[in-house]
């Protein structure tokens, strides 16, 4: 169950971040589609996050001390260009336009995320 709550956090946090970003858009025929292609991107976006977030902390370990924990910015942005790649292989109706929307993104996602967290409990 936890699962899916985190599921639908992320997906609300990709809405919020298509709404605020010009260059993060789905594009489904209709709610019900974009709805459908969300859940999937967050499901995609939470694997991708799973299997290789922690490889990159254990490699990127200096830069994430060098700056500050900063570089997981930049970490998040590529994860979520990534997670974009996926997804139009996929044949979804979700895309990241550039470096500056996934960075963007990467930020709102990430704080949107972490609010929803705060109110929805465990």
């Amino acid at each position: 169950m936890k699962i899916v709550v985190k599921i639908l956090i992320v997906a609300a946090a990709l809405w919020v971040a298509t709404q605020f970003v010009a260059g993060i858009t789905v594009s489904g025929n209709t709610t019900t589609r974009n709805v459908l292609t969300l859940l999937a991107v967050a499901l995609i976006f939470g694997l991708v996050n799973a299997v290789l977030k922690p490889i990159i902390h254990t490699i990127g370990c200096a830069f994430y001390v060098l700056t500050l924990g900063l570089f997981a910015l930049i970490v998040n942005a590529a994860l979520l260009l990534l997670t974009s790649w996926i997804a139009e292989q996929l044949h979804l109706p979700f895309h990241v336009d550039g470096f500056w929307a996934a960075l963007w993104g990467a930020l709102i996602v990430g704080v949107v995320s972490w609010i929803l967290d705060l109110i929805i409990p465990d």
